[in-house]
């Protein structure tokens, strides 16, 4: 099963996209603790996409694609914007009290695996987490 939505880089438009997400994963055997972490993860790449690749500019395309597969199940996040590279994205020490870059521990801990992908214009981001 694969399913596509787009939408523009408002705020207002992540409440929308959390009820695709978790509407898709229902269909999905994990856990209500799981299904949490995977709504909150793609959010906080959103929020990301938003804020870094757009500048908070709020008319900018997102496009979230989610694919049920065999074994597992993947997201995949579409921007054109600005290209962060990889090595930047390291998220910082969870002990440090200050705002900013948990999202990538968030991230990371919701899924099994994370791929950025720079393309020619913009990211792609990839989110898979396995099933069972």
């Amino acid at each position: 099963m694969k399913k596509k939505v787009e939408f523009s880089s408002h705020t207002a438009n992540l409440a929308l996209m959390r009820k695709f997400v978790r509407t898709f994963l229902d269909a999905y055997p994990f856990s209500e603790k799981e299904r949490t972490l995977m709504v909150l993860g793609v959010d906080e790449a959103c929020t990301n996409i938003i804020r870094h690749a757009y500048d908070l500019r709020d008319d900018q395309p997102i496009a979230l694609s989610v694919e049920g597969k065999r074994n597992c199940v993947c997201m995949r996040l579409r921007d054109y914007g600005h290209q962060t590279p990889p090595e930047k994205m390291q998220g910082r020490a969870h002990d440090l009290i200050k705002p900013g870059g948990l999202g990538l521990h968030l991230i990371r801990n919701a899924f099994d695996q994370v791929d950025y992908i720079l393309k020619r214009r913009g990211t792609e981001l990839v989110l898979t987490k396995k099933l069972g």
